[in-house]
């Protein structure tokens, strides 16, 4: 059962954190559309990185953010959290392959083995929070200026990579937590409780399998088992 959670626990958080490298470069993290006539109709997305505008014919202009610190603070964690889950769950990939029951790395020493699975689950869970504590503080500040009639800025809607990270973050979050309670169920099944043998006491006597005893022939005669005055 724990090599079962253990490989599920694996799958699950390898496919999210490859879902989150893709939900960084993705470039509909906020959508904006600007409606008009059929020509001046134009849709606005933007993610951590850069801003793009595409109008009604399919003709499309990017621009990267050009300084760091004229970026909102919001935007600025955003990055450094982005970057530190996908940091944390490539070492939660190495750690985690070396403590797989089913590798063949430190197959010797299984403490050691339980030990990196342990710590492969706790790095995945650490990249799965901050994927989704980026995801969705970046969420917050969208609806937060749509719904303010006082922002005279240009309202953005949720786009889907925000959708696709709340995935990949909870994926991540699941996985590591099956890699954890695989390791403590693998532990469970090697501490079980034996019960020591004990010794008979000295005052009782043991049978030695090595004497023979004599057997009784079921078909002696019974006249050999009474002694000669039963005759007289």
């Amino acid at each position: 059962m724990s090599l079962l959670l253990e490989a599920v626990g694996f799958f699950l958080s390898t496919v999210g954190w490859a879902l989150l490298a893709v939900t960084l470069f993705n470039s509909y993290w906020r959508v904006s559309s600007v409606s008009g006539n059929v020509i001046t109709t134009s849709t606005i997305f933007e993610n951590l990185w850069q801003s793009c505008a595409t109008d009604s014919t399919g003709v499309y202009n990017c621009w990267e953010f050009q300084s760091l610190l004229e970026l909102p603070a919001y935007l600025q964690a955003s990055r450094a959290l982005m970057i530190t889950a996908l940091v944390l769950g490539f070492l939660a990939i190495v750690s985690s392959m070396v403590g797989l029951q089913c590798t063949k790395v430190g197959e010797n020493n299984p403490d050691a083995k339980a030990k990196m699975a342990v710590v492969g689950g706790s790095l995945f869970i650490l990249a799965g929070l901050c994927g989704m504590v980026t995801v969705s503080w970046y969420a917050f500040n969208i609806t937060r200026d749509f719904f303010n009639p006082l922002f005279v800025g240009t309202k953005y809607e949720i786009g889907p990579a925000l959708y696709l990270g709340w995935s990949a973050s909870l994926l991540v979050i699941i996985g590591g937590c099956f890699l954890f309670s695989s390791c403590r169920t693998n532990s469970s099944q090697d501490n079980s409780y034996t019960y020591p043998y004990k010794a008979p006491k000295s005052g009782m006597p043991v049978a030695n399998p090595s004497v023979s005893r004599p057997r009784r022939d079921s078909n002696a005669s019974s006249n050999g088992q009474y002694g000669k005055n039963a005759y007289v």
